[in-house]
């Protein structure tokens, strides 16, 4: 079940995961029927069958069969077995705070939520803000810390703000991880362990790939153009801050352009009224999901292919079809749902060890994606936040390195 509630600025989602429920809206349609009573209910003779070992050596992909067969997680999956996925535990609630909530990369989030959800019977709130407003991320936050949550994954997108928040909770026993964003180098924030990319890195690899790309060759005194929803923001400014020098050692001139939090038309028409007064711009590397959509969509639209050179942030649908086609020249796969679900496992593994499962920082990559290697990411899925229909998927046959 999700529950979806807008309070003035701030947009909260709360969810209790089962495997079965059905999502609401235009989420609700790849997701199967809620599965009767009878069907969870399955034997021990009918699991020893499926399972295909005896009782004390259960297969990995034979638990992953059953759970799938009850639409269900470790409770279930305990009824049925003498070996639990956890020792019994109260029903944790953990809270996600982040700043752009109706942004194309939360989805992948929530995805992860709900499988964590579904596999240890615990629940977890989406909150913050809908257009990166720091004070509704704080006020969040705080209200997380009232209601005594089990966790908090917050996005640090301001280098002070979160400071005494983090401090609260820190006191009152919970714990606090910063996923996707963190404070910036060298300040103190006394969270307990930052998972996501390296936001400054990330930026200066996106710029290098950019430079070896030939699909579009940027040479010197070429204009480029860094597009960015929220300047200044210790979310995405530091993705540009990285690339900038990239560029410009190599004798571009790149200019930083702001569109709007508001995803969908307002950033795709930032973008074309941009691009309306430099026509002569060579490169355009947009640095957040809608940011990035509207950038694959307007490329597509303008038939901009081989003329500009674009680069997205994420792996949305408009983002990937955009790199299968050659509209965006590339993009830059932070791995969403990673974050979500290992902020949680995290999150979780410190109650259920009473702290001596300590977080820890979680790099989440720098995979460049661009037409050679697009390939895998062109399958809908809910791992990129493009599908909700749960499905496992092959893994390569080899790996390349």
């Amino acid at each position: 079940m999700l529950s979806i509630s807008v309070q003035s600025a701030r947009y909260t989602v709360e969810l209790t995961c089962h495997f079965g429920k059905k999502l609401e809206g235009s989420m609700a349609k790849d997701i199967p029927e809620e599965i009767s009573s009878t069907q969870r209910e399955l034997s021990r003779r009918r699991f020893l069958r499926n399972a295909g070992a005896v009782a004390s050596l259960p297969l990995l992909g034979s638990v992953a069969g059953i759970l799938g067969a009850e639409g269900a997680g470790a409770q279930t999956y305990k009824r049925n077995s003498d070996h639990p996925f956890f020792a019994a535990h109260p029903k944790y609630h953990f809270v996600l705070d982040y700043e752009l909530t109706t942004n194309p990369f939360f989805t992948a989030i929530i995805l992860a939520g709900q499988d964590f959800c579904a596999l240890t019977g615990c629940t977890f709130a989406y909150v913050g803000s809908i257009n990166s407003i720091v004070s509704e991320m704080v006020s969040a936050m705080k209200d997380a810390i009232a209601e005594k949550a089990n966790g908090i994954g917050v996005a640090l997108i301001d280098d002070v703000a979160f400071n005494a928040p983090v401090d609260q909770a820190l006191s009152a026993g919970i714990p606090v991880i910063a996923y996707n964003s963190d404070v910036s180098a060298g300040v103190v924030n006394n969270r307990m362990a930052y998972i996501g990319q390296n936001n400054l890195t990330a930026g200066a690899q996106v710029a290098k790939a950019a430079l070896a790309n030939t699909a579009v060759p940027l040479h010197k005194g070429d204009l480029v153009a860094g597009v960015i929803v929220t300047p200044g923001a210790t979310s995405v400014q530091p993705r540009i801050d990285g690339a900038k020098p990239v560029f410009e050692a190599a004798g571009m001139k790149f200019i930083e352009v702001g569109t709007s939090t508001t995803v969908g038309a307002p950033e795709y028409n930032a973008i074309a009224s941009w691009y309306t007064a430099h026509k002569d711009v060579k490169f355009m590397m947009s640095v957040d999901g809608g940011d990035s959509d509207a950038l694959a969509t307007f490329m597509t639209n303008q038939k901009l292919h081989g003329k500009v050179g674009a680069s997205g942030w994420d792996t949305g649908s408009p983002v990937i079809d955009a790199v299968a086609s050659g509209a965006l020249t590339q993009t830059i796969d932070q791995q969403a749902y990673m974050q979500g679900f290992t902020t949680l496992l995290q999150l979780f593994l410190y109650n259920i060890s009473g702290s001596l499962i300590k977080p820890c920082n979680t790099d989440s990559g720098l995979e460049i994606i661009n037409k050679a290697n697009v390939a895998p990411y062109l399958t809908k899925t809910r791992f990129e936040g493009s599908s909700t229909l749960q499905k496992t998927i092959a893994a390569p046959k080899s790996i390349p390195y």
